[in-house]
C-alpha cells in the first residue's frame, strides 16, 4: 500500500509501485519513458551510422581511373595513315583517341562522342558485336552549311568500338553542280535553238513579203550568234577546268592584258557609245597564263560595255599592292553604268546568273563570262571581288599574287620555287 508524504505519493513499501490512480503516475512516469526511449534509440543510430562508416572505411571505392582501358598496340599507327577521321570509344562511351581530322569534323569532343546519331550506333555495335554503316548530314557553321559523312562503326574487341567517317561534302558539292550544270545548259541551248525553228518556220511562211523573210532573217542571225557564243564559251570553261596555268608559268605582262582586252572590245564600245580608257601603274607582271588572263580581263570590259549607256566612260587600270606576304597585282575594270542591287552581288558570279534578264537576252549574255572570271582568277591563286551601286557604277577587281619578291632574294640569288607558292595560294582559295 502507497504512503503519502504531503502530497507527492509514495511507493508501496510491499511491491516498490505507484497507485496507478495517482496522478504521478499517470503524468511524470510516461513522459520519463518517452525520454529514456528516444535517447536510447538516438544511441543506437549513432553506433550504426559509425558502424557503417566503418565498413565503408575498409572496403575499396570503385575508380575507373585506376585502371583505364587500354588501346591496342598498332591501332594509333594505323590511325595515323587513315585518309578518314577516326574515333576509339571505350565501353562506358568515353573517347579513348581520335584524329585531328574528327575533332574539326564534330565528331568528338573532349572525351565524349559529340554526335547523337553516331553515339547510338556506337552502342548498337557493342550489343550486336556486328559492322553498322550510316550517311549522316550534319550543320557546319552559320547559314545553313551542312557537311555529309559516310560513317562506319566496327568492333575493335570486348569493349572497344572503332568509328571511321569519311567527308563526302566536296563530292557531293560537285555532284550537285555537275547536275546543275548540265541542267542550265539544257535550258539555254534550248532557247535559241528553238528561236531558229521558228524563225524559220516564220520565213517559209512569209515567202511573199520581203520585208519580213529579212526582218525574219535578221533575227534569226542574232539568234545563231547567240547560241555560238553560247557553245564558245561552255568550251572555254571546259578547256579552262583542264588547264592548270601554274604547271608552266609564264611571265605575263599586265599592259599586253589590258591593251589586248581593249582591243578585243573596241568595236563593241564604239557602237554602244562607250569610252574605254587604259590607266594605272605599267610594267606589272604576273607569273601565270596569258590567255587566260586575258580572256577574264575581256571579259570585264565587254560587260561594262554592255551594261553602260551611250557616252558612258570604262576604266581599266592595274595597281601593284605591297602585303605582308605576297606582292599582288590588282586589275580594276570600272563603269559609270547602271550598277548592280546589293541583293543580287552575292550570285552574279554564278554560272548562267544574270542581274538583268532582259538587257542580257537583248545583248546575247550567256552568264557564264563573270563564272570564267571567278575561276581564272582562283587557277592563278587570287580572288575577284565587286563594288556596285545602282546609277553610280560598277568597279570589278582581280587581285593576282606576283610572287616575284620570292623568285630572287635581295641579292639577286634564285629562292623558293615561285610554281610551287602559286600552286599553295591557289588551293587555299579555291
Amino acid at each position: 500500500m502507497s504512503q503519502t508524504l504531503g502530497n507527492v505519493p509514495t511507493r508501496c513499501p510491499s511491491c516498490g509501485q505507484y497507485p496507478k490512480f495517482d496522478p504521478y503516475y499517470l503524468v511524470v512516469h510516461p513522459i520519463a519513458t518517452l525520454v529514456v526511449g528516444l535517447l536510447g534509440g538516438l544511441l543506437i543510430g549513432v553506433g550504426i551510422m559509425w558502424w557503417a562508416q566503418r565498413s565503408r572505411d575498409r572496403e575499396p571505392i570503385a575508380d575507373f581511373t585506376d585502371e583505364p582501358t587500354e588501346v591496342p598496340d598498332g591501332v594509333s599507327e594505323v590511325l595515323g595513315i587513315l585518309t578518314s577521321s577516326a574515333v576509339v570509344v571505350g565501353p562506358h562511351d568515353e573517347v579513348l583517341q581520335t584524329t585531328t581530322s574528327a575533332i574539326t569534323q564534330g565528331l568528338a569532343r573532349g572525351t565524349r562522342v559529340a554526335v547523337p546519331q553516331i553515339l547510338d550506333l556506337v552502342r548498337q555495335v557493342r550489343r550486336e558485336r556486328s559492322i553498322r554503316s550510316v550517311d549522316l548530314e550534319l550543320p557546319r557553321g552559320g547559314r545553313g552549311a551542312t557537311s555529309h559523312l559516310s560513317v562506319r562503326v566496327a568492333p575493335l574487341d570486348e569493349n572497344l568500338v572503332l568509328v571511321l567517317a569519311d567527308d563526302k561534302t566536296a563530292a557531293r558539292r560537285i555532284e550537285e553542280t555537275r547536275r546543275d550544270f548540265v541542267a542550265n545548259i539544257s535550258h539555254e541551248l534550248k532557247t535559241p535553238i528553238g528561236a531558229i525553228a521558228l524563225l524559220a518556220e516564220a520565213v517559209g511562211d512569209a515567202a511573199d513579203d520581203p520585208p519580213a523573210v529579212h526582218r525574219f532573217a535578221s533575227r534569226m542571225g542574232v539568234e545563231s550568234a547567240r547560241l555560238g557564243d553560247l557553245v564558245s564559251q561552255i568550251i572555254d570553261l571546259s578547256r579552262l577546268q583542264a588547264d592548270d596555268p601554274l604547271a608552266n608559268p609564264e611571265e605575263v605582262d599586265i599592259d599586253d592584258v589590258l591593251t589586248e582586252a581593249v582591243d578585243r572590245c573596241q568595236v563593241d564600245a564604239q557602237r554602244h557609245q562607250v569610252t574605254l580608257t587604259v590607266a594605272g601603274a605599267s610594267h606589272c607582271q604576273v607569273l601565270g597564263s596569258a590567255r587566260q588572263l586575258g580572256v577574264a580581263v575581256g571579259n570585264l570590259v565587254e560587260n561594262a560595255v554592255v551594261y553602260s549607256d551611250a557616252g558612258a566612260r570604262v576604266v581599266v587600270a592595274a595597281h601593284a599592292q605591297a602585303r605582308s606576304d605576297d606582292d599582288y597585282v590588282e586589275i580594276t575594270v570600272s563603269d559609270n553604268g547602271m550598277g548592280i542591287p546589293s541583293a543580287e552581288l552575292d550570285r552574279i558570279f554564278e554560272r548562267f546568273y544574270r542581274v538583268d534578264y532582259a538587257r542580257s537576252r537583248a545583248n546575247g549574255g550567256s552568264g557564264l563570262g563573270l563564272a570564267i572570271v571567278k575561276h581564272i582568277a582562283a587557277s592563278h591563286g587570287g580572288t575577284v571581288s565587286v563594288w556596285s551601286q545602282p546609277g553610280r557604277g560598277s568597279t570589278f577587281t582581280i587581285s593576282i599574287p606576283a610572287h616575284f619578291a620570292a623568285q630572287h632574294g635581295e641579292d639577286g640569288s634564285a629562292e623558293a620555287d615561285p610554281k610551287h607558292l602559286l600552286i599553295a595560294k591557289r588551293e587555299s582559295r579555291i
